[in-house]
């Protein structure tokens, strides 16, 4: 077994990825300190052809050394936009056609491996602070909630860890479905 050389890899070119079809996912970032977390969010993204990244509240905006840090370009291949205040960005989705779903612990979420996208819908997926997750606000906006199960003491990913675990399982669900 030899490693493969990014020469190797197939990868797309930032005007490729571009013009590239996306997975109908939007991911939303509810106040995220982090410019790492952030960074780590646009690479995996990146990866797995995420159609927009909404940046909320005290989220840093690129360009930031300490988003590229972790993103390594992907903020310059995937697009963002900005506001303010959360709420005004999960009214412009729902306005938009989308389902929102923050990724949270609440009364009567959906098991991430029980979540069923639906193959022609828009969706929205809210990431919450370090701290406080996503604000109740927003939680109250939202048309549901989905909890990645954890069997720990801690009951807490870090956020970009639970963007990779969910927006990953969506993706592969949502190709799976394709192929059907």
């Amino acid at each position: 077994m030899r490693k493969l050389k990014n020469s190797e890899l197939d990868r797309l070119s930032v005007d490729e990825y571009k013009d590239i079809e996306k997975t109908p996912i939007t991911v939303v970032l509810d106040n995220i300190r982090s410019c790492n977390n952030i960074g780590s969010v646009f690479r995996t993204s990146d990866a797995l052809l995420i159609e927009k990244v909404i940046l909320c509240g005290i989220t840093a905006t690129p360009p930031n050394k300490d988003i590229h840090k972790t993103a390594l370009d992907a903020e310059k291949s995937v697009p963002w936009e900005y506001f303010e205040e959360t709420e005004a960005a999960i009214l412009k989705l729902q306005d938009d056609g989308y389902h929102v779903f923050a990724v949270e612990q609440v009364e009567n979420s959906i098991s991430l491996p029980d979540f069923a996208p639906e193959k022609e819908g828009k969706l929205a997926l809210v990431f919450g602070n370090e701290v406080k997750g996503v604000q109740q606000s927003v939680v109250d906006m939202c048309n549901g909630a989905i909890e990645i199960p954890q069997y720990g003491t801690k009951h807490s990913f870090n956020i970009s860890v639970s963007a990779g675990i969910v927006l990953w399982d969506l993706v592969y669900k949502l190709r799976s479905k394709e192929e059907d």
